[in-house]
């Protein structure tokens, strides 16, 4: 099967027109989802598909027709083959529960993507990546982020490894925004608050100096700006006024895990547009 995304200026006839191109080349449309912000004087229009075609020729001529009328309708669109796994890079630094979690879920098929990689600024994690045969890339920060960066670039070169997206899975270092942008800004982030509340280093400590009752994880694209990415998903747990720290690191451990492979499930299945800053979810 086929997903197609699509996104650009509200207007009419866009659904009929991109109905039209699929039906005339023998394309069977699975599942059908659009979304209109609808709202201000530039409205955007946003549509998933997903479809079948039995013939390649008439999955060429789809694209070629989709690029005419995406010039036409200044619009965004990609084709992407279901049945092609996405490769991933996982970045860790000491704790394993985001890397577990990953991995449990994509070895039971509740995931569908590759873990090509795993870098880590610390050793620790190095047994797990050697379990499940995936080569790991022990890269310490010593002083110098630049080089640090640049040694993992060479490795991921060295290793031949084709990445698709990365996976900051609990890894505890600030990017630099060349390596960002070296990804195309395909860089799932997941941290432990309720975004925008409790941003940057150890919001637990903040959740617990005052006196919360909910806490929260936050999965979200990677920009330039400190923990102010495109969210993709996010969830909750209770705590109570008895909680020391420790108690909320534990419970927000168990929202952490879950918001990071529901956020890898909808960018691996392409259920993801993004616009303004903001995503827009198929689910």
């Amino acid at each position: 099967m086929i997903v197609l995304t699509f996104s650009c200026p509200d207007k009419k006839g866009i659904v009929a027109a991109v109905s039209k191109i699929l039906f005339e080349n023998g394309a069977n449309i699975i599942e059908s989802n659009q979304y209109s912000t609808n709202s201000g004087d530039n409205p955007h229009f946003f549509m998933r598909i997903v479809f079948e075609t039995e013939s390649l020729r008439g999955l060429r001529n789809i694209n070629k027709k989709l690029s005419e009328f995406s010039s036409v309708f200044n619009a965004e669109f990609k084709l992407t083959d279901t049945s092609v796994k996405k490769k991933a890079a996982v970045f860790v630094s000491k704790e394993d529960h985001c890397l577990y979690e990953l991995l449990w879920q994509k070895s039971s098929g509740d995931l569908f993507f590759d873990v090509i990689c795993i870098v880590s600024n610390h050793n620790i994690l190095q047994s797990v990546a050697e379990s499940y045969g995936i080569p790991f890339i022990y890269a310490p920060y010593r002083d110098n982020r630049a080089r640090q960066e640049e040694f993992i670039k060479k490795e991921f070169k060295r290793l031949n490894l084709e990445i698709d997206f990365v996976i900051l899975a609990k890894y505890m270092r600030v990017l630099s925004e060349d390596f960002i942008n070296s990804f195309c800004r395909k860089i799932i982030n997941i941290h432990h608050s309720f975004l925008p509340s409790f941003p940057g280093a150890k919001p637990y400590v903040q959740a617990y100096q005052k006196g919360v009752k909910l806490v929260g994880a936050t999965a979200h694209f990677v920009n330039e700006k400190l923990d102010d990415g495109p969210i993709i998903e996010q969830d909750i747990i209770r705590i109570s006024h008895g909680d020391d720290i420790s108690e909320i690191k534990r419970k927000g451990k168990i929202v952490e895990k879950l918001v990071l492979a529901k956020a890898v499930k909808f960018f691996t299945e392409d259920r993801i547009l993004e616009y303004d800053n903001k995503t827009i979810i198929f689910e």
